[in-house]
């Protein structure tokens, strides 16, 4: 009895995901120091200002990551709905005029003094954890009935929309694929997803029809170089500082495209910074940090499903889908594959409400391995009983 009570109160840490993650943020700061000093020195007169802000939310992460890995799943399983409905809740404020805060034309912040918080990594979060609950709750639903399919993509349309009024498009595709990806590893049938794409593939063609301008907009990534100074100057800048890298870069600070040639240097293009100033040879150590990272989150999830804990399998399959897409569409948009939408680097970019939230998902996949090692999901009564006396 005393001995199921010690092991029931040692924490158990996943050490290579810390690892890896640490290390992620820590050439994150590096980077965003050398990214972000001119712009820095320009609007505020000292270099370091995001770096400070940065390490703020940083040191604001870590803390709520600490508090929440006392949080047992079961009460992410229950609660799924309550942090949905609050993220519709919060998408919905930030379109009221004179609430939301608008930077560089889109309207995705939340103001609290001299914090501010992106909604939509709040909305990111909500989803995974909701559709997670729904698919253990619905998995044989979901198999055998269409009905079963279409009510959370009803849902996460309803956030869709109010995402694209911001517009946060890089946001709502994270979403709309990480869903779906939950949903093909349930079980889904194949020709629920045949439909979905068609019906997709019709409404980007009424669109072309309809509005042949944003279809232009959406593509000018294909032919940046037609129209360099205008919707292609972005990638353009960003081609360069591929070019200028090589196999060694320039050296860490010495980059050139940072100082105002690029836009968004020290956000959306940080990785084209880490191009030009560490060359192939620091882009392939980053990629293999991030493949390190995901694969390790995956293999929490293989861990989970093999323990029958089948809410932790796709909370942590799903934390999984939205990190390495958000890796993916960023990393596609910087060297020109992809169109140019606003989505940070996880862990690595400027950005408070990303890192924050970041931080909330290794916490969460940290508790993931530590209920998976010691075979228990607790109640969430027995929680809220034993919260002050340190029971985990």
């Amino acid at each position: 009895m005393a001995t199921a009570k010690i092991k029931q109160q040692i924490f158990h840490l996943d050490y290579w995901l810390i690892f890896i993650t640490v290390t992620l943020i820590a050439c994150g700061l590096l980077l965003l120091a050398s990214a972000s000093m001119g712009i820095s020195d320009r609007q505020f007169h000292q270099p370091f200002h995001y770096l400070f802000r940065q390490i703020i939310y940083l040191v604001f992460g870590i803390t709520i990551g600490f508090l929440l890995l006392r949080v047992p799943l079961s009460y992410w399983e229950k609660t799924g709905g309550y942090w949905l409905i609050t993220s519709l809740l919060l998408l919905i404020l930030v379109l009221v005029p004179g609430v939301g805060r608008e930077v560089n034309g889109s309207i995705r912040w939340l103001g609290f003094g001299f914090i501010a918080l992106q909604v939509s990594e709040f909305a990111k979060c909500a989803v995974v954890i909701y559709t997670a609950g729904y698919l253990v709750r619905r998995q044989e639903e979901v198999k055998q009935s269409i009905v079963g399919f279409v009510k959370p993509l009803i849902l996460v349309g309803l956030i869709a929309g109010l995402l694209l009024l911001e517009p946060d498009f890089g946001a709502v595709v994270v979403i709309l694929f990480t869903v779906l990806g939950l949903m093909y590893l349930s079980g889904a049938r194949l020709w629920q997803f045949v439909v979905l794409f068609l019906l997709v593939g019709v409404g980007l063609w009424m669109l072309a029809i309809t509005s042949p301008y944003r279809v232009m907009r959406m593509t000018a990534f294909l032919n940046p170089w037609a129209r360099p100074f205008d919707s292609g100057y972005q990638l353009v800048q960003s081609l360069i500082a591929f070019g200028r890298g090589g196999v060694f870069g320039v050296g860490l600070g010495n980059g050139i495209q940072k100082l105002f040639y690029l836009p968004e240097a020290h956000t959306d293009f940080l990785f084209a910074v880490l191009a030009e100033e560490l060359g192939i040879v620091g882009q392939l150590a980053v990629l293999a940090l991030f493949a390190l990272l995901v694969g390790r989150i995956l293999y929490i999830g293989k861990m989970a499903e093999r323990s029958k804990n089948n809410f932790a399998c796709f909370l942590a399959y799903g934390m999984g889908l939205l990190l390495g897409l958000q890796v993916i569409i960023n990393i596609g948009v910087n060297i020109g594959i992809l169109p140019t939408k606003g989505l940070t680097l996880p862990l690595m970019s400027f950005g408070g409400s990303s890192m924050l939230f970041n931080c909330i998902i290794i916490a969460i996949l940290l508790r993931i391995y530590h209920e998976v090692k010691i075979g228990t999901v607790l109640k969430p009564k027995l929680y809220y009983k034993n919260f002050t006396h340190g029971v985990t």
